[in-house]
C-alpha cells in the first residue's frame, strides 16, 4: 500500500499534520503537498471524486476480511478449533462464527448490489447525455 493510501486510511488530520510538518521544514514543499490536496480533491468538502476513494476504502476492507477468513479457515481446519471443554461456550462460539460468515455474505451482497446500482446511474447518464447530443444526420445540411 502506497504512502497516500495510509495517510487516507487515517484522514484528513493525517494529511493536516503533513502539511504543516511540510511547510515548517522546507515552504515550498508545503505548497507542493497543499497543491497536490487541493488537485486530487482530498481536502474537499463536496462529493468531489470522493466515491473513488471511498470505492477504494470499501476494496482495502474486502481485501482485509478475506484476509481474515482465509486466517480463520485456517485456524479451524487445523485442528484448532477443538472442544473447549465447556459445551456452553462452544455452542455460543459455533453459532457467533455462524452469524459472523451469514453477515459477511449479506455485507458482500450488499456492496455487488451497490456497483450494480452505480453503474446503471453512470450508464443511464452517458445514454441521457448521449441523446441529447445531436447526431451525424441530425445536422442541417445547407444546399
Amino acid at each position: 500500500m502506497d504512502f497516500a493510501a495510509r495517510l487516507d486510511d487515517i484522514g484528513k488530520p493525517a494529511w493536516i499534520g503533513l502539511t504543516i510538518v511540510s511547510f515548517i521544514l522546507f515552504w515550498p514543499l508545503g505548497l507542493v503537498l497543499l497543491g497536490y490536496l487541493v488537485g486530487s480533491g482530498r481536502m474537499a468538502c463536496w462529493a468531489h471524486g470522493s466515491g473513488d476513494r471511498w470505492q477504494r476504502r470499501m476494496d482495502r476492507m474486502q481485501q482485509r476480511m478475506g484476509r481474515m477468513q482465509a486466517a480463520a479457515e485456517r485456524w479451524s481446519a487445523g485442528g484448532y478449533q477443538s472442544s473447549s471443554g465447556n459445551r456452553a461456550f462452544d455452542e455460543y462460539r459455533d453459532e457467533t462464527l455462524r452469524r459472523l460468515e451469514e453477515e459477511q455474505r449479506e455485507f458482500k451482497a450488499f456492496l455487488d448490489r451497490l456497483r450494480h446500482a452505480k453503474d446503471k446511474v453512470e450508464f443511464d447518464q452517458f445514454m441521457a447525455e448521449r441523446r441529447r447530443q445531436p447526431g451525424p444526420s441530425d445536422q442541417p445540411q445547407s444546399a
